[in-house]
């Protein structure tokens, strides 16, 4: 299938969620791998739904980061809204915790510290992400980190009204905050507290609160507490603590303030045999960010 005149398609998608479906595809234009983004629509045509994909479009215009995919066009083909992103090779975050077990330490560290450099920058633009998680979380071969989908981001609260229908809860269960869950309210501290979820599966290789419906896993965000985490570093197991307490005030600051309390811990990163370059193979990456990590150090 061609779409826009000059997007290929490929047959099968990369992924689908409850919204969207992922494609790989080639720009015969500017002869280049891309990925299409594919609205859907599983009980019928949806307004808020084509709302949110166009407000997922212009988030990621506006948020220019190394660590966020590049929206390169948008529009519409047979009446179904489309976007044209950058085609990010790596494995997600889910693929590499179920592949590889627990993660080492400095690993899970220097993912978390990453993601919250692109949660930085949407803070800073009044964008919450709303469903960080593992799957939306992917490793590059240079080893860089990646946050994927912006579907259900918010740009101020204001959307939560706009965008929820009543009784909705927007997320996935088992990385939502309690706020989000009890008031339906989502703020920078939400992310936070997904990416302590996230943190904590990278680190035990297995989701934190787990159920066999979506209310046990609820019940399970608001009133239980996390377990503690074996054979890390007593200071992270604080750090991971306290990124997942229910009262949001009680959680770091902010995302910067989270960065600088992960970066001690993502030192001597060991190799990840099948997931990245190897160290003889140049990485252009690697090379760029190691200058930019020279500057004010």
């Amino acid at each position: 299938m061609v779409i826009g005149d000059r997007y290929v398609l490929d047959e099968l998608p990369l992924g689908q969620g409850g919204m969207s479906a992922v494609y790989g595809g080639h720009d015969t234009h500017l002869d280049r791998r891309v990925a299409v983004k594919f609205l859907r629509f599983p009980g019928g045509h949806d307004q808020e739904l084509e709302r949110r994909f166009v407000r997922e479009a212009r988030i990621l215009a506006r948020l220019e980061h190394a660590g966020a995919p590049v929206l390169y066009d948008f529009g519409t083909h047979d009446q179904r809204l489309f976007q044209i992103m950058q085609f990010i090779e790596g494995v997600t975050v889910a693929d590499l915790v179920s592949e590889h077990g627990p993660l080492p330490v400095p690993w899970a560290a220097a993912i978390g510290a990453q993601a919250c450099a692109v949660l930085s920058a949407a803070h800073a633009l009044s964008i919450c992400h709303r469903d960080l998680k593992p799957t939306n979380l992917m490793l590059c071969p240079d080893g860089g980190a990646k946050v994927l989908d912006f579907g259900l981001a918010m740009l101020r609260e204001a959307d939560v009204a706009q965008f929820t229908r009543v009784g909705q809860i927007l997320g996935t269960p088992a990385y939502m905050s309690p706020e989000q869950i009890q008031r339906g309210v989502a703020g920078p501290r939400s992310d936070l507290y997904a990416l302590g979820c996230v943190l904590h599966e990278m680190l035990t290789g297995r989701q934190l609160f787990a159920g066999p419906t979506e209310y046990s896993v609820f019940d399970k965000q608001v009133n239980e507490r996390p377990p503690r985490i074996p054979g890390v570093p007593a200071d992270l197991d604080r750090l991971i603590g306290a990124l997942l307490e229910k009262d949001p005030d009680n959680r770091p600051p902010d995302a910067s303030a989270l960065y600088e309390s992960l970066l001690p811990f993502a030192v001597d990163l060991p190799m990840l045999p099948g997931f990245l370059t190897p160290p003889a193979v140049p990485s252009p990456g690697r090379m760029y960010a190691r200058v930019i990590g020279r500057v004010l150090p």
